[in-house]
C-alpha cells in the first residue's frame, strides 16, 4: 500500500468510525433502558439523573472495526498483541460499567493488558533521551513502561467526571501525536488516530449535546482511551530516539517531555489527587471530588465550558512543548510539570479566596446585627 493511498484512508477511516459509533449508540441506549443499565446518581457523581454508561462499547466497536480494516498489519508488529490487550481492557471496563468491579481487580486487568503489549509485543521505553544520563536496562525498561501505561490509563479514567472532558482531551492528545508521525512520513499512527477520533466525535454528540439520548463513555471508554494513548505515547518517545533521528524529516531532543505535555491533563490531575488522598491517609484509588473539574464546577462553570477551557490549556501546553522540543528532556520536564501543577491548582486557590471572602462578609453582617 503506497503512501498516497494511506493518506486517502486517514479521513475515510474517521468517517467510517464516526458512522459506526453514531448509529450504534441509539441501539445501545435501547438495550440499556430495557436492561436497566444506568449510572445511578450518588455523592461522588455530578449528574442528578440516571444515565447509561455504555458509550465506551460503541467507541470500542467503531475503533476496533475501523482500525483492523484500514491498518497495515505488517508495519506495526505490536498489533497481534495490541488487540488482545485492548480486549482485556474492554472486558474489565464493561464489567465495571454493568456490575461494578473492585479497584484491585481493575488494576490487575490493566497490569495483564500492559504485560501483554510490553512483554509479548515488545513495546517498551528503551531510551530516556539523556534524562539525568540514565539508560534503562531491559528489566527496568519493562517495569517503567508497564507502570507508565497503568498510570496513564488510570489518569484518563479519573478525568472522566464531566461531559466531554475525556473525549475532548483524548481527541487533542491523539491528534497531537499523529500530526508529528504524519509530518515525518509515518502513517500508521495517523490511521489509528483517525479511527479513534471519528468515534469520539460521534460519542461527543450524544454525551455533550443530546438531551434525550445522553450517554457516558464509562470505564469501558476511558480505560480504552487511556490505554491507546499510553501505547501511542511510548511509540512517540521511541520514534524520536537519538539513533532514529537520522531517518526523520523533523527531529526533537525532548520527546518524553513533549509526550508529557500532550498528556498533561490526566498526568497533573492524577498526581494532584493522589497526593491529596495519600496525605489524608486514604488509598490513592479512593474516589472523591478533588479533581480540577470538580473545583471548576463549584466555581459555577458548566460542563462544556470546563471541557473547552481545559482543552484550550492542553493545546497551549502542547504548542509550548513543540516550540521548546529541543530544550532538553530534564529542563522541559521540570518546566511542564511546574506549570502544570501551578495551573491545576488555580481553581482551588480561587475557591479558597472566594470562601474566605464569603466568611468575612458573613462575619461583618453578624457584627452589624449585634450593633443594631
Amino acid at each position: 500500500m503506497n503512501d498516497y493511498t494511506i493518506r486517502l484512508l486517514i479521513p475515510f477511516a474517521s468517517i467510517i468510525s464516526f458512522i459506526m459509533v453514531f448509529l450504534s449508540i441509539p441501539t445501545i441506549l435501547r438495550v440499556a433502558h430495557q436492561k436497566n443499565l444506568f449510572d445511578e446518581p450518588n455523592k461522588r457523581t455530578v449528574h442528578r439523573v440516571r444515565i447509561p454508561t455504555l458509550g465506551g462499547l460503541a467507541i470500542f466497536i467503531g475503533f476496533l472495526f475501523t482500525y483492523s480494516l484500514f491498518v497495515d498489519w505488517f508495519e506495526f508488529p505490536e498489533i497481534p498483541f495490541l488487540i488482545p490487550a485492548l480486549l482485556i481492557v474492554f472486558g474489565i471496563g464493561i464489567k465495571d460499567d454493568i456490575l461494578v468491579t473492585a479497584p484491585m481487580v481493575k488494576l490487575a486487568g490493566q497490569l495483564i493488558a500492559a504485560i501483554i503489549i510490553v512483554g509479548l509485543g515488545g513495546l517498551r521505553i528503551t531510551d530516556f533521551h539523556g534524562f539525568f544520563g540514565l539508560h534503562p536496562d531491559p528489566l527496568w525498561s519493562v517495569i517503567f513502561t508497564i507502570v507508565g501505561i497503568v498510570f496513564i490509563v488510570n489518569g484518563f479514567n479519573l478525568i472522566d467526571g464531566i461531559d466531554g472532558l475525556a473525549a475532548i482531551t483524548g481527541i487533542i492528545s491523539i491528534l497531537s501525536f499523529s500530526i508529528w508521525f504524519y509530518i515525518n512520513g509515518y502513517f500508521h499512527i495517523p490511521v489509528l488516530a483517525s479511527a479513534l477520533v471519528g468515534g469520539l466525535f460521534a460519542f461527543g454528540y450524544y454525551n455533550i449535546f443530546s438531551k434525550r439520548q445522553k450517554i457516558f463513555m464509562g470505564d469501558t471508554g476511558s480505560l480504552l482511551l487511556g490505554f491507546i494513548l499510553a501505547v501511542v505515547a511510548i511509540k512517540f518517545s521511541e520514534f524520536n530516539r537519538p539513533d532514529n533521528r537520522a531517518d526523520l524529516i523533523h527531529t526533537m531532543n525532548s520527546a518524553p517531555a513533549v509526550a508529557l505535555a500532550i498528556l498533561i491533563v490526566p498526568v497533573v490531575d492524577t498526581l494532584r489527587v493522589f497526593f491529596l488522598r495519600i496525605s489524608r491517609g486514604d488509598s490513592p484509588f479512593t474516589a472523591d471530588k478533588n479533581h480540577i473539574h470538580h473545583r471548576m464546577l463549584t466555581l459555577g462553570f458548566t460542563h462544556l465550558k470546563i471541557s473547552l477551557i481545559i482543552g484550550g490549556v492542553n493545546i497551549a501546553f502542547i504548542i509550548l512543548a513543540f516550540i521548546l522540543r529541543n530544550l532538553g528532556v530534564l529542563k522541559l520536564t521540570i518546566l511542564i510539570i511546574s506549570l502544570g501543577l501551578a495551573v491545576v491548582n488555580i481553581p482551588s486557590i480561587v475557591l479558597f479566596y472566594k470562601r474566605r471572602h464569603l466568611i468575612h462578609r458573613l462575619k461583618q453582617i453578624r457584627m452589624r446585627k449585634k450593633q443594631e
